[in-house]
């Protein structure tokens, strides 16, 4: 057996019902809040309560995707507040920006200083704030990895640092409740995909592997009862796959369908959920594929049929294409609509030097790229 390192959050807490032991934890922290949240209702409430509780709090409203200027326009409001600890409270993008504002507070360094690829990817200065982190949505499974998307001049780059895991993620599935379906649909096809790419990825371990294992099936299976109607307790199972994913993505890697998606999310307002959810079937097929013609296993690509293919009660072989068809009957837009007028093949291009193609379990050609890209259309 290989050996292997395994990072995550200081603590991790799960369980419907459980948000408010975040702010009684973010008490312990400091007096001095910073909540970076979304639109969810509870932000209002953990402003309310923690202010209650005597805490001093600066609410900064997160839209969209975080980029350069939303970040720089964050941090100065954080520095001049001097927030002692930041609190998230939203889906993946409130959740990276909370983490990328508490990791460079505490430093003097403008942000392009730590970027990676288009900035000069340094470490950071100092020590993050302490950061806790309360996802709304079950999707990217933000709360336990430690890096921040941040677009710049139509790219998706990271902060990153080993430091900047949550002091504290807690994971609330009552939260999820309600979702709206194109929401949870694109979310928590974007959880599915985070576990699958790890466990086909070139450097899975024992850790991530049993997360995935027990994940894969449970998120398909969640999905397909959300997609008809709402379930306690298939939203509580979106949610664990949703951090079970994260905790894969941390400690193994992803693949060609992330590596795609960064430069479609940079380039295009395409959703990233709905971008990993229609370049899943064929990036699933071009590897494969790869995989026979280089005489390599095929075995673990059999098992993730087999287990999509439990979520839809029909046999291993038929999974992919049962998968496709569901996605077009749930309502999931295509990718035309973002990528018209766009160079396919340059997307292709820019998508092979990605931080996520490098643990692709095979490299893909850029005419395998882009012709999954053109099923997307």
């Amino acid at each position: 057996m290989k050996g292997f390192g395994f990072a995550t959050a200081g603590q991790i807490v799960f369980g419907r019902g459980r948000a408010d032991e975040a702010l009684s934890f973010v008490l312990t922290l400091g007096q001095r809040v910073m909540l970076v949240h979304g639109s969810h209702p509870w932000a209002d409430h953990a402003a309310e309560a923690l202010r209650a509780a005597g805490a001093t709090v600066l609410a900064v409203r997160s839209v969209g995707e975080p980029d350069l200027a939303q970040l720089e326009a964050a941090l100065a409001k954080g520095r001049a507040f001097d927030a002692h600890v930041v609190l998230a409270v939203g889906g993946g993008s409130v959740l990276d920006l909370g983490k990328a504002v508490a990791a460079l507070i505490p430093g003097n360094s403008a942000p392009m200083q730590h970027l990676e690829v288009v900035g000069e990817g340094l470490s950071l200065e100092a020590a993050p704030l302490p950061f806790v982190a309360v996802p709304t949505t079950a999707g990217t499974g933000a709360e336990v990895t430690k890096n921040a998307v941040i677009g710049v001049s139509g790219r998706k780059v990271s902060l990153r640092d080993n430091r900047m895991l949550a002091d504290l993620a807690l994971v609330d599935p009552s939260l999820t409740d309600g979702c709206p379906m194109p929401v949870t649909l694109a979310s928590g096809m974007d959880a599915l995909v985070q576990v699958i790419e790890p466990y086909l990825c070139n450097r899975p371990n024992s850790m991530t592997d049993a997360l995935a294992r027990e994940a894969i099936p449970k998120g398909m299976a969640a999905l397909t009862v959300l997609m008809n109607r709402e379930d306690a307790s298939a939203r509580d199972d979106l949610a664990l796959v949703s951090l079970f994913g994260g905790l894969c993505l941390a400690n193994s890697g992803l693949g060609a369908v992330h590596g795609l998606a960064g430069v479609i999310g940079g380039q295009s307002a395409a959703p990233h959920g709905v971008i990993c959810a229609r370049l899943l079937v064929p990036i699933l097929r071009a590897n494969r594929a790869a995989a026979e013609a280089n005489f390599a296993d095929i075995g673990r690509y059999d098992e993730v049929a087999a287990w999509i293919a439990l979520g839809f009660e029909c046999p291993p072989a038929l999974a992919l294409d049962r998968l496709e068809i569901a996605l077009d009957d749930w309502g999931l837009p295509r990718l035309g609509r973002w990528l018209a007028g766009h160079d396919l093949t340059l997307l292709a291009a820019s998508a092979q030097v990605s931080s996520s193609m490098k643990a692709n379990p095979f490299i893909l050609s850029v005419k395998d790229l882009e012709d999954a890209l053109h099923t997307t259309l």
